[in-house]
């Protein structure tokens, strides 16, 4: 017999006990939640395979010398060492990669901003110079490095050209140590300015409640005053998001430099992520590109913690406290 003394039967005992110990009401609720994890099944299974797995294997790489033909052996932090102390480029690198966010960030959030509160006046066109404004966001990293080489070559490019024709004599860009790093600059802002940034800040001012703007109208509030006590403090979650994806972004910097420049003339635009593709590829040191790689996540993990503790000050959520 394979019933209880209430007469149950022993399989929806069970269904029902396993029902209970998943939290769920009703086996129904359970069938449709294990389908759900069937179906992630595949997802779940290229996030283990190409994403965990490999920043696990990095890590472990980190603490051995690896040159791929041969196995990994262990060395402890000695690749952390030799960044730190050895490395006579790294510092540097690590500075230069800096100072360019320094430039990069500031001015692509504020141009960002300022070319999002124009296409909100609701101008005649401004769907069209939306597409016009976004366009250089669309070009692929290297048909814009090529475009741009040839368009600030310091002999035959258009723009030294047109200098020469209102008599200024234009810079080496590229091919100049001085001008090198503002050359880059240069570039990806004009990409940077109309990009997603711009399309985030539009969507946060276009969700900036009208009666606002209303009521500081009726206080006598002016433009400035309107902007900086309504429209920032409203679109402040949107900004804190740009500052964050502008601050990882711009560190990242690679492409530009390693297609226009390979991080020459005399090292002006050697950016990390550039020290470390040179390690890891070129030199096909691993186990150092892995120990640089890490480096770079953990400053950019600690960056982003002081930027979400800062961000309690001055960030303002409309459904927090």
């Amino acid at each position: 017999m394979s019933t209880t003394t209430i007469g149950v039967p022993a399989t929806r005992r069970y269904r029902s006990w396993s029902v209970r110990l998943f939290g769920y009401s009703s086996m129904a609720e359970l069938r449709e939640c294990l389908w759900g994890y069937l179906f992630a099944i595949p997802w779940l299974l290229g996030l283990l395979i190409f994403v965990i797995g490999p920043i696990l294997v990095s890590m472990a790489l980190s603490f051995t010398k690896y040159d791929v033909i041969r196995w990994p052996t262990f060395i402890g932090t000695a690749n952390y060492k030799r960044a730190f102390f050895e490395d006579d480029l790294f510092w540097p690198s690590l500075a230069r990669t800096f100072k360019y966010a320094l430039a990069v960030v500031p001015l692509g959030i504020g141009g960002s901003l300022c070319l999002a509160l124009l296409l909100n006046q609701g101008l005649f066109g401004t769907n069209l110079f939306r597409t016009f404004y976004f366009m250089p966001h669309l070009t692929p990293a290297v048909a814009m490095a090529l475009l741009w080489t040839w368009l600030l070559h310091p002999t035959i490019g258009p723009v030294n050209y047109l200098l020469s024709l209102i008599g200024i004599k234009g810079p080496g860009w590229f091919a100049s140590s001085e001008w090198a790093l503002p050359s880059v600059i240069i570039v990806n802002l004009w990409a940077y300015l109309g990009g997603n940034h711009m399309l985030i800040f539009l969507a946060g001012l276009q969700g900036v409640p009208q009666e606002l703007y209303d009521a500081a109208d009726v206080d006598g509030a002016g433009r400035w005053r309107k902007f900086w006590n309504v429209t920032l403090p409203m679109i402040s979650p949107s900004l804190f998001f740009n500052l964050i994806m502008g601050i990882i972004g711009s560190l990242k910097v690679f492409t530009i430099a390693f297609v226009a420049t390979s991080g020459g003339p005399h090292w002006a635009t050697w950016f990390y992520a550039l020290h470390l593709y040179n390690w890891s590829f070129v030199y096909f040191e691993m186990g150092y590109g892995a120990a640089l790689a890490w480096i770079f996540a953990f400053i950019l993990i600690i960056l982003t913690m002081i930027q979400f503790a800062i961000s309690r000050r001055w960030v303002y959520y409309a459904g927090g406290r």
